[in-house]
């Protein structure tokens, strides 16, 4: 039996958080299991608990320097209902939604072009040296620029609503703490026509990958599953901030549908695994072995009705398709990401013209709840915030489900749809299997930080290990395997 062996590999993998892969092989050398290993360990639901009611929005985003614009508003959700504030003013409500869409669309293409694209423009197999954004820069200036100013612009966005571009203090309980002047209006206005446009040309990109890659796409860890986001309730369309919950399977039938959020504890479940600090939820219906699903872009494609922007409306019907109903490559979710980028630049051109924005009355007040749950659309899918306060405004209970714990069993599979293709009779890791284990989760867009909070450096590790147990190889991102 060969001695453990370690190998580093430069750069830094595409993802966010500390994830590591374990791949089983039998006694054959055929890929018996492959699993999806989190072990850093969540404390946020701890110790939010003593906090006051209104530190709540401010501290929880602190989960994440990347999304934490989805936390705090989740989290101002929650502690709206335990002020008894049922419906915002319209200038609170619509300040909230322009924080929001901001924060979906430079999240959205902080994925796609900065840690997706090199996979796409360069191929799976390609010198990890040359899959970075630097490269892309180098060969596609243009695309590299754009990338660029599209992110700015969502978190000048962000900054414009919130205060801050990172962990701002935009949302409190029961409102917002802040207008949109006017001239930071048109500020924002001069740049939305190329936003809208690089957005179209972002989304041919994804749809024209797709289709030129179309064999490898529909077999990439594709695989059908049930999917869930929110919902508007009038009509299923795709809301990003507010609405019911839906969910799918994977013909189309619908499992729930139209169930107000404050419920989703009566429909799912969070499972628990001995090898992962990462819970596992499921839909109490169907069970844990069939009842686990996904969230996220290509999942709000696949659960809505429509989209309520033309533009977006468009693509997203020529991905569904594209399928001829649920889409289950989960390579699509690059396409869909920036189907929502473009819904979002459309939804921020309707606030930014809506006068409302400049309106004074920033705060509504109720009788005081002791529970609140806060549900959004988060990039990365469904996010739930869940809180009991007690008299004397300080929090008793927390808890998060956040989107890449929804994920979290279909991450696994993808992990080992791959390992059997690419790993059954092999003996060593090549870097070009480790990139397409990498891909496969990347597709997920996961932020491990957020679903179990540790602080630290943040390695994939991939280990091979044979029948007896026995670890036979081992790459590492940054740090050593054991």
């Amino acid at each position: 039996m060969a001695e453990p062996r370690l190998i580093e590999i430069s750069p830094v993998t595409r993802v966010e958080g500390h994830g590591k892969v374990t791949i089983h092989l039998d006694r054959d050398g055929q890929v018996d299991e492959a699993r999806l290993h989190i072990v850093e360990f969540r404390g946020f639901e701890r110790f939010i608990r003593g906090r006051l009611l209104w530190e709540v929005p401010v501290i929880v985003q602190r989960l994440c320097g990347i999304c934490p614009v989805s936390h705090h508003l989740a989290a101002a959700k929650a502690m709206d209902v335990i002020c008894g504030v049922d419906e915002l003013p319209p200038t609170a409500e619509k300040m909230r939604r322009l924080m929001h869409y901001g924060q979906v669309m430079q999240s959205h293409v902080l994925h796609f072009f900065h840690l997706a694209a090199p996979d796409f423009l360069f191929g799976f197999g390609a010198p990890a040296e040359k899959r970075n954004i630097f490269e892309v820069i180098r060969e596609q200036p243009e695309l590299g620029r754009r990338a660029i100013l599209m992110r700015k612009f969502g978190q000048d966005i962000i900054e414009a609503t919130a205060g801050k571009k990172i962990h701002g203090t935009g949302a409190i309980p029961g409102g917002i703490n802040r207008n949109l002047p006017i001239e930071t209006r048109d500020a924002l206005l001069r740049d939305l026509a190329d936003m809208e446009s690089w957005a179209q040309d972002a989304v041919g990109l994804a749809r024209d990958y797709t289709h030129e890659h179309a064999e490898m796409v529909g077999k990439f860890a594709a695989f059908p599953s049930s999917y869930m986001s929110l919902v508007r309730p009038d009509d299923g369309a795709l809301d990003l901030y507010d609405g019911n919950l839906r969910a799918l399977d994977a013909s189309g039938k619908p499992i729930f549908d139209q169930i107000p959020y404050d419920r989703y504890h009566e429909f799912l479940v969070e499972d628990v695994r001995s090898w992962s600090y990462m819970k596992f939820p499921f839909i109490k219906e169907l069970g844990p072995d069939t009842g686990w699903y996904r969230v996220g872009p290509l999942a709000r494609m696949n659960t809505a009705s429509m989209i309520d922007t033309p533009l977006a409306n468009d693509a997203r019907n020529e991905l569904m398709c594209s399928d001829g109903g649920i889409t289950n490559a989960i390579l699509s979710n690059h396409w869909a990401r920036m189907i929502e980028v473009l819904h979002c630049i459309e939804k921020i051109g309707e606030l930014l013209n809506d006068p409302d924005l400049q309106g004074t009355e920033l705060k509504a007040t109720g009788e005081r709840r002791e529970e609140g749950i806060g549900v959004i659309e988060a990039p990365r899918g469904n996010l739930i915030h869940h809180y009991q306060v007690d008299e004397n405004d300080q929090v008793t209970y927390c808890n998060l489900i956040v989107s890449t714990t929804h994920n979290n069993e279909g991450m696994n599979r993808a992990v080992k749809d791959v390992a059997v293709k690419q790993l059954s009779g092999q003996k060593e890791i090549t870097e070009g299997m480790l990139n397409q284990v990498e891909v496969a989760i990347r597709a997920y867009d996961p932020c491990l930080s957020c679903a179990t909070h540790a602080l630290g450096q943040m390695p994939l590790q991939v280990e091979l290990v044979d029948a007896a147990g026995a670890v036979i190889d081992c790459k590492t991102r940054d740090a050593g395997c054991t």
